[in-house]
């Protein structure tokens, strides 16, 4: 594969990470076969999104590039990475202060996300998870984990699982099966919401859950299953 110098080599690495079933030596080759050898910043940033949506598409046998499998958000926002435009995702939201049980009657969700506070990532490739604290009234963000080093795991699904294990709810653009069982597992409830919006865009229509607990959220929240079957008995009362 051509040598690359560092930022270049950054930028194809960011762009591979939103592109499921894209690896890179095969984004290098599509890049090849749209730009041109030897790949240059100058050459990157002619990208367009058509381009590498129909460079994606010839590399999967569909010619017009529509049945691909991937978002044109995630190509849109892997033309950006290409740009160099998002490397420092200047964007990412800021941490804040919680203390453990601060916030009752609240869960833990992870949202994957490859840019600033968007919930636009896939389980097996997200550049990191958004780690919120969730209540009926009330959200906080209290961590951001990087998913960096599923890269050398020796089972990548279930290093990112192990990296969310104290969550209860997991938000995803996809998920595959294998991978879903090994979060499912960890005792996480994972939700696909396949286009990219806000995570707290989602969050805050999430939590109008709490008024009305289907059992498995109502398992999350500590209701014993005899407390749900009195509590369903004196609604239909």
């Amino acid at each position: 594969m051509e040598q690359l110098d560092r930022d270049l080599a950054l930028r194809i690495a960011l762009a591979t990470r939103i592109l499921p079933g894209v690896t890179v030596p095969e984004l290098v080759e599509i890049l090849h076969q749209r730009v041109g050898p030897p790949l240059t910043d100058e050459k990157l940033k002619s990208v367009t999104v058509t381009n590498l949506k129909t460079g994606i598409g010839s590399h999967d046998g569909e010619e017009d590039g529509e049945d691909i499998g991937i978002g044109l958000e995630n190509i849109k926002l892997a033309v950006r990475y290409l740009w160099g435009e998002e490397a420092e995702d200047a964007d990412i939201p800021e941490i804040e202060v919680y203390t453990e049980g601060e916030m009752p009657d609240s869960i833990r969700v992870a949202v994957a996300s490859n840019s600033g506070a968007e919930l636009n990532g896939h389980f097996g490739s997200c550049i990191r998870f958004l780690v919120y604290q969730l209540s009926r009234t009330d959200m906080k963000l209290i961590d951001i984990r990087s998913t960096v080093e599923a890269d050398d795991a020796d089972d990548k699904n279930l290093f990112r699982a192990n990296l969310i294990k104290d969550c209860h709810v997991m938000f995803v653009q996809s998920i595959g099966g294998p991978a879903a069982a090994k979060v499912i597992r960890a005792d996480i409830y994972p939700i696909k919401i396949p286009d990219p919006e806000p995570a707290t865009d989602q969050l805050t229509e999430f939590q109008k859950v709490f008024d009305a607990p289907p059992p498995w959220f109502s398992k999350i929240l500590g209701v014993s299953a005899e407390e749900r079957k009195r509590f369903n008995y004196s609604e239909e009362a």
